[in-house]
């Protein structure tokens, strides 16, 4: 009796990673207007700064409490069907072609892709759709028994840790009791323990030497991989 093959699944980060920048701003500004959005900001300007410079739940709190903002009393649905527009939109623009097209070579492959992003569930559900891939995790956002948003986090951000908590979940549903070959692509720091968890793991960035995610392997665009081929 042959054993099944390894399982292979491919995990990619969004914002700086599949897209060029963040789009976290750019769909609340979308949401709720580029004046008020700026305006909230601004309450949070301290917070915000430190979050960015600290990284980790510094960053978490700032973020919730921007969303705490912006997002409170919207009526969930209402939201989705927004963020279906900015999403396609915004990854239509902001797509990084080389790193879209490692996805989609993974996808040839027979690969397991999943996108694993901080950025909010509601639209990484539309880019995962939109790319065809099996699944998309996200930070989820609370919603009340009126079906309004609270303005918090269902559950964590999920950056850092909490990435790869997610992904192992994921995989331990998906395949249970196998070690699955994982490979892994990121940008910036909120990365790092998801790349640290991967057999492959790639750094897409664009700073290169001076990035936070310098110590691990540069994903320079090739059409083929020989690990990918020796996992198999």
């Amino acid at each position: 009796m042959t054993n099944p093959p390894t399982p292979i699944v491919a995990a990619f980060d969004l914002d700086g990673t599949l897209s060029d920048g963040g789009s976290v701003f750019k769909w609340l500004r979308f949401l709720r207007g580029r004046g008020a959005t700026y305006f909230a900001a601004l309450g949070l300007f301290g917070p915000l700064v430190v979050g960015a410079v600290r990284s980790g739940p510094w960053a978490d709190h700032a973020k919730e409490r921007l969303f705490r903002k912006l997002l409170l009393g919207l009526d969930a649905e209402e939201v989705k069907a927004q963020s279906r527009i900015f999403a396609l939109s915004h990854f239509e623009e902001h797509g990084r072609e080389r790193v879209i097209a490692r996805l989609h070579w993974h996808l040839r492959q027979g690969h397991e892709v999943i996108l694993v992003s901080a950025s909010p569930q509601i639209y990484v559900d539309v880019v995962a759709e939109n790319l065809g891939v099996a699944d998309g995790l996200g930070t989820r956002l609370a919603v009340d028994a009126r079906g309004k948003l609270t303005g918090s986090y269902l559950g964590k951000n999920c950056r850092g840790t909490e990435k790869m908590r997610r992904l192992t979940a994921w995989l331990e549903e998906r395949h249970p009791g196998v070690e699955p070959v994982i490979y892994a692509y990121g940008n910036s720091r909120g990365d790092r323990r998801l790349l640290r968890g991967a057999t492959y793991p790639y750094d897409v960035g664009k700073l290169g030497p001076l990035g936070a995610l310098r110590h691990f392997p540069r994903f320079k665009g090739e059409a083929s991989d020989p690990a990918v081929t020796a996992g198999e």
